[in-house]
């Protein structure tokens, strides 16, 4: 089944250009998504806030937690292999955990009680948009009220992504990691 929604392909239309330039590139490649994303200037200046700037208060690590369980969550392999390739060294995430991102379980063994919980507050929000009560209790213990509205952000933030990307129906990025 093909979609309207494809990666635009240079020449880039000026105003479009303009903005593509702020977005993360590797050695002048950009991302399937965001030139799919490109489709609207509007889209491409406030549909998705970047949120993964170094004024983030959430660690790296737990950015990518969410991150990885919400695309998990929705499916997405094309945003979950981009960052599963892209920061899993830098997040300092083993092979099981990253392989438990895609679980329907949360392994606590694995994991840090703290992260182990924000998996299961994330899975609840993916589900319902809200957490279960023993879940929020702790949550609201491990993380700053700024943590904790970064998070939900961030779970927005993906769905969003996974949503475009599913739609779009991106194949993964050659170098791309694949769902296990």
């Amino acid at each position: 089944m093909t979609t309207q929604l494809t990666p635009i392909t240079e020449p880039y239309p000026e105003d479009v250009a303009k903005v593509l330039v702020g977005y993360p590139q590797q050695g002048g490649y950009i991302l399937a998504l965001f030139r799919v994303f490109a489709n609207s200037l509007r889209f491409m200046k406030k549909g998705v806030p970047n949120l993964l700037d170094k004024d983030s208060p959430l660690p790296l690590r737990i950015r990518e937690i969410v991150i990885l369980r919400v695309t998990a969550n929705k499916n997405c392999e094309y945003e979950w292999g981009v960052h599963v390739s892209a920061f899993r060294s830098h997040a300092k995430l083993t092979d099981a955990q990253i392989a438990s991102t895609r679980s329907d379980q949360v392994d606590d063994a694995i994991w840090s009680p703290a992260e182990a919980c924000l998996l299961r507050a994330v899975d609840d929000l993916c589900a319902s948009g809200k957490m279960d009560n023993s879940i929020s209790e702790q949550f609201e213990r491990d993380w700053s009220k700024e943590q904790q509205l970064e998070i939900f952000a961030l779970c927005g933030t993906y769905h969003t992504i996974s949503f475009v990307a599913n739609a779009a129906r991106l194949p993964n990025e050659p170098f791309g990691a694949r769902f296990p």
